[in-house]
């Protein structure tokens, strides 16, 4: 504890802190608009440093020749296809909207519900009754909550501009991190043993760990299985394959997974009288929509275990809050601090008593001290 032995230690005092506030404040002020693309290249590699290394050891130990083949990696197999998905999503998002926000919106007809065997007759019998009774008016009611809903969706693509310069910032950032890992990692955890010491240091290495888990097991198993239904879907001919992709890779992240997408498209191409393909997507669907069941398991093991509706969290509430970039974002967060607290609160051990044990001691405890 610091003794104050006159007034004007402590105005020294006081100063100091002002001036080191003063500073903290203006240095993240400043490196504001590098903060998203920072965390999002720190996701980055540390989710692909064992690749980084393994392609170091094939080239001869060549730390120079590692990177460069990442970044290449990055820019072809991530930041292309992301801005790609992006522009698209832009691109269609004035049909979209226009659809959403007409006036004359209501419920179709499905007339080709009677084309469906034993139960056809049934099913466009009963959908007509709610059209009859009502149906339109229900859709005229909701039709402004889609229409704001889908705006705000869709217009969270329109700063394309600056999910590219966060692209851009996440490949740069990637390239100095795989240069300058070790260097940057060890200082980080001398930074948080200054803090706290052993704790500190762990809770480097903990969140480290949440952070891979993240990566690998919920963006990597979305990513996966986004391209392979989108590459399906195309191949069979389903119109705006590109928007569909981008909507089963949010379907995917919010762990819905890609059958909310695929199985209307099998429905169109059945419905437009494309057996053959509605057959074949059937069947790629079956294998895109398992397939999380095996990969997600063996990416988490890689770091840790976290409950998805701390995932499905995250990627709502960074989808909100930094736009298409907090999808990526969010998740790291939460899980991060999942981790940290859950450890923190596994330090001390759980109460040794029952609820209602608790309950009848603290009624002990009263009656002691009102007789006293």
């Amino acid at each position: 504890m610091v003794k104050v032995s006159s007034p004007k230690d402590l105005l020294q005092i006081l100063l100091s802190v002002l001036f080191i506030s003063v500073m903290i404040i203006a240095c993240l002020w400043i490196v504001r608009p590098f903060v998203l693309g920072f965390a999002w290249a720190g996701t980055v590699v540390l989710s692909t440093w064992p690749v980084m290394l393994r392609f170091q050891r094939l080239l001869w130990g060549k730390r120079l020749l590692a990177v460069l083949v990442m970044t290449f990696l990055l820019l072809m197999l991530f930041v292309i296809p992301v801005a790609l998905l992006v522009n698209s999503l832009v691109d269609n998002s004035g049909p979209v909207i226009a659809w959403a926000t007409k006036g004359d919106l209501a419920l179709p007809t499905f007339e080709w519900l009677y084309s469906i065997p034993l139960v056809g007759d049934n099913l466009y019998s009963g959908w007509n009754t709610l059209v009859e009774s009502g149906g339109s008016a229900i859709m005229a009611k909701i039709r402004p909550y889609i229409g704001t809903t889908t705006t705000w969706f869709l217009g969270q693509a329109v700063h394309i501009g600056r999910f590219l310069m966060h692209c851009g910032l996440m490949l740069l950032f990637s390239v100095l991190l795989y240069a300058k890992g070790e260097t940057l990692g060890n200082g980080i955890r001398h930074f948080a043993f200054r803090l706290a010491g052993n704790r500190g240091d762990a809770a480097v290495l903990l969140a480290a760990q949440a952070i891979r888990a993240v990566a690998l097991g919920v963006v990597v198993t979305a990513l996966v299985q986004s391209v392979l239904g989108g590459f399906g879907l195309a191949v069979a001919g389903i119109p705006n394959a590109t928007l569909l992709t981008v909507l089963m890779m949010l379907c995917c992240l919010v762990q819905i997974g890609p059958l909310l997408v695929l199985i209307p498209s099998i429905i169109w191409l059945y419905w437009s009288g494309d057996s053959t393909w509605g057959t074949v997507l059937l069947v790629w669907s079956c294998v895109v929509g398992t397939m999380d069941n095996f990969i997600r398991p063996v990416l988490i093991r890689m770091g840790a275990d976290l409950p998805m509706i701390l995932i499905l969290s995250g990627v709502i509430g960074g989808l909100i809050a930094f736009g298409m970039i907090g999808l990526f974002i969010g998740p790291v967060v939460l899980a991060v601090s999942y981790r940290l607290i859950s450890v923190w609160m596994h330090e001390a051990p759980p109460p040794q008593y029952a609820a209602d044990e608790v309950v009848e001691l603290l009624e002990e405890h009263e009656e002691e001290q009102a007789t006293k």
